[in-house]
């Protein structure tokens, strides 16, 4: 089952550094380095789905988000700062605060033939090994124990991303992952 090219959000700007216009970024990626390995960037505002007239493209982001190419970046203490194209003062800096940072999932390197992005399971439909649905991989949750599928169907369900004892299939092909759940749970 192939998706079409989407955005993936890789991190956020979470302040601003200097007064040249450098931003401080939070990233997604392991190490914090590899975000600025990809350029542009396009950065968005989450969209606010009880907004009226909110809209968002297939990758659920804002539409209007800007490409802006990232021209230097490096490790500052435990996180990372960035000089982007066209941000030139702290206050140009100031106004991307909060913005997400995204890249096209095409910009991303093939995973590893057992390997697999957290964005590929967006959307597969998740059924019980006896075949019953339960929903479609809204998103996923790191927690110190293992990662958790947020589930939505008829109710939200939150399901472990355990391999062999929850996860018994994973089809890219048909799209779907089965487990070994109760659907009451």
């Amino acid at each position: 089952m192939h998706k079409p090219d989407h955005r993936v959000v890789l991190g956020r700007i979470v302040g601003v550094f200097g007064v040249r216009g450098w931003v401080k970024v939070l990233s997604a990626t392991e190490p914090l380095e590899n975000i600025l390995k990809y350029s542009p960037w396009w950065l968005s505002r989450a969209p606010n789905p009880k907004a009226p007239g909110a809209q968002s493209d297939q990758s659920g982001m804002d539409p209007a988000a800007r490409e802006w190419p990232v021209l230097q970046g490096q490790r500052h203490g435990k996180g990372l700062i960035a000089r982007l194209q066209a941000c030139d003062d702290r206050d140009q800096a100031q106004a991307l605060v909060g913005h997400e940072i995204s890249v096209w999932r095409s910009q991303l390197p093939a995973p590893a033939a057992d390997e697999f992005y957290w964005t590929d399971l967006e959307g597969l439909a998740v059924e019980t090994v006896s075949g019953q649905p339960l929903g479609a991989v809204h998103h996923l949750l790191a927690t110190g124990a293992n990662d958790v599928l947020v589930v939505r169907g008829e109710r939200e369900r939150l399901i472990p991303f355990v391999w062999e004892q929850v996860i018994r299939e994973l089809d890219f092909a048909q799209g779907r992952i089965s487990v070994d759940w109760d659907p009451d749970f």
